[in-house]
């Protein structure tokens, strides 16, 4: 079996920890995992990480290589989507790449899964992904459900039809309903919630492809080397539409262990720890008179009275505050915010990059200032400024720079100057972190002022 991990979303729900930069198959929300590294834990006891394919894109690699040494999965694969084409061309690629790069047979199983949801225990997870397994092998693809326990508006849903092995025919899928259909759906018994984990032999997979995507199976068909040169000329369809509404082979297994695809503020409090009066509390906060309230503190003391069924998450550039049972309305604040031309629907203040990871601590007129953190042994880029200076301030570790034609090391309490029109670069030679502030001098400090000579990531 190959585990396909779908590691590509820039999901917006979980707004302001998840943004466009940093998605929150990233985030460490319930432990000191991120969900992408517990997904990548989950399959350990049944797979080796080599039989793992992290589909992803360009600009989150750096982030999956730390979470896969984080998981010890460092042999996982890592499979760079040329483009965003949703759920179906990813699968698709990914299947292509097990057959014509890893040497699969056609038999070869492959279970799919989103890399953000959160399930619990592992044993019983394990025993519903070998009841999967089964069924894949009887040529059947295979969709998880989960048996709701409240009429959930922010989830798709699977009806059930006749009973089919250990799980049912599929009678038809809904897309997420309001209130009152939602409710009717819980009444009925036989609707279960859409987890978006699917299992198949790659031969199934493609045979369904060909009924009914022929234009990604033509695609597919061609080879491996081919798609990924193709990849972008492919609709953007999820394999909900393009295979599984349509597919007379498909059968629902219900799942007994727990589950939570933590797609809202509302989900994140469900799987927290509370307190004596069901607060769920992280960071630096003081709960006076509160109940069933979410409070996440992130760089600054929050202090709650009298807050009741209330959602609080803070950062050091947000603070979204919403009613319980409303935070599915987050991706509209997102929306809203991307239409005003807003940077924090995209990037947060800390911004990860392959070499460490830099802060901003404040801006202002012709200013900016950063923390900087460069790891051992890793270098930013030789690049110039046009319309910047910089002044360089080591805190702790050591610096090795390169200014123009000198190069100097800098230690704590030591500093540098940068001007404009100078070709540059910061080097970590120690064995401890390197930090220092930085502060940017000039008429426009925009992050796309800068001209790279030469990278060690091959980022030109």
């Amino acid at each position: 079996m190959k585990v396909i991990i779908l590691a590509g979303g820039g999901g917006s729900r979980l707004f302001p920890l998840s943004r466009t930069r940093f998605p929150k198959q990233f985030l460490k929300l319930n432990g000191e995992y991120s969900l992408l590294a517990q997904t990548i834990l989950r399959f350990l006891p049944l797979v080796r990480p080599c039989d793992m394919v992290i589909v992803t894109n360009q600009e989150y690699i750096h982030h999956v290589r730390t979470e896969l040494i984080a998981a010890r999965a460092n042999e996982a694969h890592i499979l760079l989507e040329p483009a965003a084409r949703n759920t179906a061309p990813a699968v698709a690629f990914a299947a292509r790449y097990c057959l014509d790069v890893l040497g699969c047979d056609v038999n070869e199983i492959l279970y799919v899964t989103p890399s953000d949801h959160i399930i619990r225990p592992l044993k019983v997870f394990n025993e519903n992904l070998l009841q999967a397994i089964g069924l894949a092998k009887m040529g059947k693809i295979v969709t998880l459900g989960v048996q709701p326990d409240r009429p959930e508006t922010g989830y798709g849903y699977i009806q059930a039809g006749e009973a089919f092995n250990s799980g049912f025919c599929v009678q038809s899928f809904r897309e997420k309903p309001d209130q009152e259909t939602a409710e009717s759906y819980l009444a009925a018994g036989n609707y279960y919630w859409n987890s978006g984990m699917f299992t198949f032999t790659i031969e199934c997979f493609m045979s369904e492809l060909a009924k009914y995507q022929l234009e990604i199976y033509a695609l597919a068909e061609a080879g491996w080397e081919q798609m990924e040169e193709n990849f972008a000329e492919m609709s953007s369809i999820s394999l909900d539409y393009a295979i599984a509404e349509k597919s007379e082979e498909l059968v629902m297994l219900p799942i007994t262990a727990e589950w939570n695809d933590i797609g809202s503020w509302d989900a994140i409090y469900d799987v927290l720890p509370k307190d004596r009066d069901a607060n769920a509390l992280q960071g630096d906060c003081i709960p006076i008179e509160c109940s069933n309230t979410l409070i996440l503190a992130h760089s600054r003391l929050i202090g709650g009275i009298g807050l009741e069924d209330i959602l609080v998450v803070e950062t050091d550039d947000v603070i979204v505050v919403a009613k319980k049972g409303e935070s599915q309305k987050v991706k509209d604040l997102v929306t809203q915010l991307k239409e005003r031309g807003r940077i924090e629907a995209d990037e947060p203040r800390t911004l990860y990059y392959p070499w460490g990871y830099c802060t901003v601590l404040g801006v202002g007129l012709g200013y900016k200032m950063k923390k900087i953190v460069v790891n051992p042994g890793e270098m930013l880029s030789l690049q110039m400024h046009y319309h910047r200076s910089e002044h360089w301030i080591v805190i702790s570790g050591t610096a090795k720079v390169i200014i123009g034609e000198s190069e100097q090391l800098l230690h704590e309490n030591e500093s540098a100057f940068v001007p404009q029109n100078t070709i540059h670069r910061l080097e970590n030679p120690g064995k401890l972190p390197l930090q220092l502030i930085e502060v940017q001098n000039g008429s426009y400090l925009g992050e796309d002022d800068s001209i790279r000579f030469s990278d060690k990531y091959g980022r030109l």
